[in-house]
């Protein structure tokens, strides 16, 4: 029994001492291997990890001009157990600062909440984004101040002041960002918005190491190893655009003073050869030390000037809707080239045309004139073709495939498959959508949805999807999806619309015939055919907005536009001229008519944006 009783005493004190050097061995594996605190501590005394920030990529516009590059930058970083016997004074007055300001940065790095990352044994960034006259008072004395050190970084500058939404920002990363990627640490930027944004991975390089060695008493003595340790920074790439940046600019001088957008694309490609929004901003107040000042002065403008109209505005489309009608029209089985309709012009009823023209008029004319007594009738008779049915049965089932074919051209969702920054989806109403709206698959009719035959009612539209419909119809029944990066391979993204070709030859004549006899006339250009559409989108906060939507030249199309000038009028007054002087500009490589050019840019349709 005694025996037994020391046998248990053994095995008890035994496993005592193993559970003790197991915690031990755990504890010492803790420290060594997977907390950094004390092996961060251990090297701060013998080295200097020094962050080499890579050079951003660079971005070009299509033709090769360099529109996005990098300028030097400065950090100031601290490690904070070194610091001592430092003269906050001196130190305040090198970087022009308030003491106050110095002492809130000092607890904000130390407060765990707002940095979550902070140890006094690692580097911590101070002030981020110095240029060279922000330290040159500093950078010769920084021996006095044991603990900080200066960092290399670069900064983004823009050869012009235009593009500033297709491009984007760069901003702070927030710990969302850094937690999700281990790349980034406290202090990092990354794009936020735009093209820097969507290509950050890209765009951002890699970042390098430099090791210096320190002396028992933490001086600097020089590189360890002599830099062979030492990690190079690796250059992020470059990025060539679709866009054509005097193709931008121009668009861009001819929208000053108005609200509005201008988006133009290369039927064949899909590729986005300007992007316009207006009211915009210099990209430059968005980069540097003064960012987070400037971009709530721009948030709080009441212009939106952060709002990329071509993308994320949406409007009805007015008669730039019907081009698309005839040819989904047709494809039903509706109407065809000899279908004829009378109109008595703003005598019509239910809907009426904004003019007198002869009548009755056919699908020729009536794209010519924009004739909507016509395109309701054509609306109408096409849903109703097979009557009503049971339960509106027939009818909802033609009005479904309307839906269908209509959003076959890109309306109605987002492109998903693109490179392109916040989009909106714009809205091509379902039957399920009307159904809950009158509550009842019987409580709406043709002619209670009557305004979507002329781009108006529940139908909304964002420029781009306009542009885009205006490259599916260049292309005689597809598209590709509009993008921005010209490296990118995007051609195999081919989208077929829901019409045969044999249904666009008499589109194009009438589009044509815009130019020629119809509303556009005062806009053609001699010697070059090109097909368009105008537009009057009715608005309930204003005048109406001015639409323009076209192609050329008709054969071969090498560019196709959409243009929004909010609350200017017609579309005939303001975007059509628009149109032309882009049309010239690409196709001919400059604009001659300058006279023109000159008067448009200088017509205001919103006092609010001329002041900025």
């Amino acid at each position: 029994m005694i025996n037994d009783a020391l046998q248990g005493r053994k095995v008890v004190v035994a496993g005592i001492f193993t559970a003790i050097i197991i915690l031990y061995v755990l504890r010492l594996f803790t420290i060594q291997i997977i907390d950094s605190k004390y092996k961060n501590g251990a090297d701060s005394n013998a080295f200097l990890k020094k962050t080499q920030f890579p050079p951003r990529g660079l971005i070009y516009d299509r033709n090769h001009v360099l529109m996005v590059y990098n300028k030097p930058s400065y950090d100031i970083a601290l490690i904070m157990r070194e610091i001592h016997d430092l003269d906050t004074m001196a130190f305040c007055k090198a970087l022009s600062m308030d003491k106050t300001a110095f002492i809130s940065r000092m607890e904000d790095i130390k407060d765990r909440h707002k940095n979550p990352g902070y140890s006094s044994y690692t580097p911590q960034l101070f002030m981020t984004q110095l240029n060279i006259e922000d330290i040159a008072t500093i950078q010769q004395s920084m021996y006095k101040y044991p603990g900080f050190y200066i960092q290399n970084r670069t900064i983004r500058e823009y050869a012009f002041t235009a593009a500033a939404h297709v491009l984007g920002s760069i901003g702070e990363v927030s710990q969302r960002k850094i937690d999700n990627d281990d790349y980034y640490k406290t202090g990092d930027y990354a794009g936020r918005d735009g093209l820097e944004y969507t290509y950050e991975e890209s765009l951002r390089g890699e970042k390098g190491v430099e090791i210096l060695l320190r002396d028992a008493k933490g001086r600097i003595k020089g590189k360890y190893e002599n830099g062979k340790e030492d990690i190079a920074p690796k250059a992020g790439e470059n990025l060539t655009l679709t866009l054509d940046s005097k193709l931008q600019i121009l668009a861009e001088k001819l929208l000053k003073g108005k609200v509005g957008s201008v988006v133009a694309i290369e039927p064949s490609t899909g590729e986005i050869l300007a992007m316009v929004s207006n009211p915009s901003f210099n990209p430059s107040l968005l980069s540097g030390r003064q960012r987070s000042k400037n971009y709530m002065q721009l948030v709080h403008d009441p212009t939106k000037p952060l709002m990329n109209r071509a993308t994320q505005a949406q409007y009805s489309p007015g008669s730039a809707f019907k081009p698309l009608q005839a040819l989904v029209l047709q494809q039903m089985g509706g109407i065809n080239e000899s279908t004829m309709f009378s109109c008595n012009g703003p005598e019509s009823s239910p809907i009426k045309c904004t003019h007198h023209h002869g009548s009755p008029v056919s699908l020729l004319g009536a794209i010519e004139q924009s004739c909507n007594p016509y395109f309701w009738n054509s609306f109408r008779v096409t849903l109703e073709k097979d009557g009503y049915g049971e339960k509106n049965a027939f009818f909802r089932k033609n009005y479904t495939e309307w839906v269908d074919r209509i959003k076959s051209f890109g309306l109605g969702e987002k492109f998903t498959d693109s490179d392109i920054y916040e989009q909106s989806r714009g809205n091509i109403p379902t039957e399920k959508f009307y159904n809950k709206v009158y509550r009842a698959v019987t409580g709406w009719r043709a002619i209670t949805i009557r305004s979507n035959s002329i781009g108006q009612g529940e139908v909304l539209v964002n420029p781009l999807q306009l542009a885009n419909t205006m490259a599916a119809v260049a292309n005689e029944g597809y598209y590709v999806t509009p993008h921005l990066n010209k490296c990118d391979s995007m051609l195999k993204k081919i989208h077929r619309v829901q019409v045969d070709k044999t249904f666009f030859p008499i589109v194009f004549e009438g589009m044509s015939r815009v130019f020629e006899f119809g509303t556009a006339r005062a806009s053609r250009i001699e010697g070059l055919e090109m097909c368009g559409k105008t537009g009057t989108a009715d608005n309930s906060h204003g005048k109406p907005h001015s639409i323009f939507v076209g192609f050329a030249p008709r054969q071969n199309p090498k560019i196709a536009i959409a243009i929004v000038v909010e609350n200017a009028g017609f579309g005939s007054e303001y975007a059509a001229p628009i149109f032309s002087l882009l049309v010239e500009q690409y196709i001919k490589g400059k604009v001659e008519r300058k006279e023109l050019e000159e008067s448009v840019s200088n017509i205001v349709t919103n006092s609010n944006v001329q002041k900025r």
